[in-house]
């Protein structure tokens, strides 16, 4: 005997689900699951590539679970788009310097620490070297 019930095709992830999906991946990330948040994020991203909030969220994920080059092609991406953000200077130079190109983390710190003047970005820039 066999099921004759027609299969409905899943449902298409609505823009309600990315959100949700970007929330739960900023969870996972706390909680140190990087690459949980990396494939949640993948599924936001590919519906809405121009989120730069989320490629950003994905490059600290990617960093956190070590994987230099996709953070660091993340990390440049966003700054193509927003390129007086700070933070993302600040964790591509923290990128670079975990890979060991201390040249390329050098000038990332200091953009970092000439768009904003916090403590942490100051220290890493190293202006009196």
């Amino acid at each position: 005997m066999s099921d004759t019930t027609p299969q409905l095709p899943s449902p298409s992830p609505s823009p309600e689900t990315h959100v949700i999906d970007y929330r739960a991946a900023e969870q996972l990330l706390a909680a140190r699951d990087p690459r949980g948040a990396v494939k949640l994020l993948d599924s936001v991203i590919a519906a809405h590539p121009e989120n730069t909030a989320a490629r950003l969220l994905r490059a600290r994920a990617f960093f956190a679970a070590a994987q230099l080059r996709p953070a660091a092609l993340e990390f440049e991406l966003v700054l193509e788009r927003e390129p007086d953000n700070a933070f993302a200077h600040f964790a591509l130079a923290r990128t670079h310097q975990r890979a060991g190109r201390p040249v390329q983390a050098r000038k990332h710190f200091r953009l970092a620490a000439a768009l904003d003047p916090q403590p942490d970005y100051l220290a890493a820039a190293r202006f009196d070297e």
